[in-house]
């Protein structure tokens, strides 16, 4: 049976390989499972096309509530110790400067983050180097059988493909757009030091509809500093084909109030651009199979909600119900939906696609409504500034000494 020719199997029979769950995709989703069920003493296949994570425009910077997940599921000093730590972002609003927020923040490169948690696998959990040519799942046993002819047998099949579509489409699973390119990432270095930079973090939001920009958050990863800005546009549209001409001169034009210093936004790198579609999932509640991650849904980047959306499936997976699944016998659908229909993975859903879909309109409805909203925060963020400002000069000035 092809892959193309997924069916469903009341059982089958344990292959060569005998495992508790086989984990199909080695991204960040797929390797933090994999970590995890290490950990609780699971038997675990994980299986990616790739010995090494390739090179990949994904999350580059998360927030100290997903370094509390990492920390809850045991792989704290792991991610730590691939990460660059950030205490304070100083952030611009109205093209001037609003506030330093406190940190910590954590930048990182996706595919560094991926390789480096991959290294931390125990012996017992290898990497398997290879693509799915068959799949069968049932109520009792899944069974995959590799290109190169190995056959993985499974209590549980775990699909954590991101956003590729052959292990999905093959199971029958049906991918939902919300919203059709609802939003592009561009990253880039610049040419400056974080020594001349000066800042640990910066981010600057937009500051006409027109422009269609949500923010840009300029950041360090080691000793080089790191942009994303995100946009409300396709790949298609003459704005976005303009600025990678010249990235520096829009740059400038955009953000002149922080543009020295960025060092005038020269670029040190090409710019990496990713278009980011919101989808959901359809016919997923499936026996013996679970979706994690992207290969569930996919949000927008510019929330920050795509990593909380995968520890947060990785937690409820591993704290909660693969251990229940496994105390009792069989894998059939009704235990499966579980885990969807778990309160704690629906809100980390939910938030994540409300976030997305609101932010999008904040920044580029023009309809009354919108201005109206607009007009509200922008309001109550002017009084917070001359509240602030007010509580500071208010204060008693230090003597100086002479």
């Amino acid at each position: 049976m092809s892959i193309a020719e997924h069916r469903e199997t009341p059982a089958v029979p344990p292959g060569p390989s005998e495992v508790d769950v086989a984990i199909v995709g080695a991204g960040l989703a797929g390797t933090v499972l994999a970590l995890t069920l290490a950990k609780a003493g699971r038997r675990t296949a994980l299986i990616d096309p790739h010995r090494i994570h390739h090179e990949e425009f994904r999350a580059e910077k998360t927030r100290a509530e997903q370094m509390g997940l990492f920390e809850k599921l045991g792989l704290g000093p792991a991610f730590l110790s691939l990460v660059t730590p950030m205490t304070d972002i100083d952030v611009y609003r109205f093209g001037q400067f609003f506030e330093r927020k406190p940190g910590p923040e954590f930048a990182f490169s996706y595919t560094p983050l991926v390789n480096g948690l991959r290294a931390a696998l125990p012996a017992e959990v290898p990497l398997t180097v290879g693509k799915v040519a068959e799949v069968s799942t049932g109520p009792d046993r899944q069974r995959l059988v590799l290109t190169d002819g190995a056959v993985i047998d499974a209590r549980l099949l775990v699909v954590a493909t991101g956003y590729s579509e052959a292990v999905r489409r093959a199971i029958g699973v049906e991918r939902i757009e919300e919203s059709k390119a609802h939003s592009l990432t561009l990253g880039f270095d610049l040419a400056i030091t974080p020594r001349d930079f000066g800042l640990q973090s910066l981010t600057f939001y937009g500051r006409r509809i027109a422009d269609r920009i949500a923010f840009i958050t300029i950041f360090r990863i080691g000793e080089r500093m790191r942009a994303n800005m995100f946009v409300y546009r396709t790949v298609a549209d003459p704005w976005v084909r303009t600025c990678r001409e010249n990235p520096q001169k829009m740059l400038c034009e955009l953000m002149p109030e922080i543009a020295r210093r960025c060092g005038d936004f020269a670029i040190a790198s090409e710019i990496d651009v990713r278009q980011v579609s919101l989808t959901t999932t359809r016919g997923h509640r499936r026996d013996g199979v679970v979706f994690i991650g992207d290969a569930f849904a996919t949000t927008c980047p510019a929330q920050g909600d795509g990593i909380h959306r995968v520890l947060t499936d990785v937690d409820c997976l591993t704290s909660t119900h693969i251990p229940a699944w496994f105390a009792t016998p069989g894998m059939a659908a009704d235990k499966i939906s579980a885990f969807y229909d778990d309160p704690i993975k629906i809100a980390a859903d939910d938030r994540a696609m409300r976030a997305s879909i609101y932010a999008r309109r904040i920044n580029t409805e023009t309809g009354l409504e919108w201005r109206l909203r607009r007009l509200r925060n922008s309001t109550a963020r002017h009084l917070m500034v001359f509240g602030r400002r007010f509580r500071e000069a208010g204060k008693p000035s230090k003597p100086r000494v002479a």
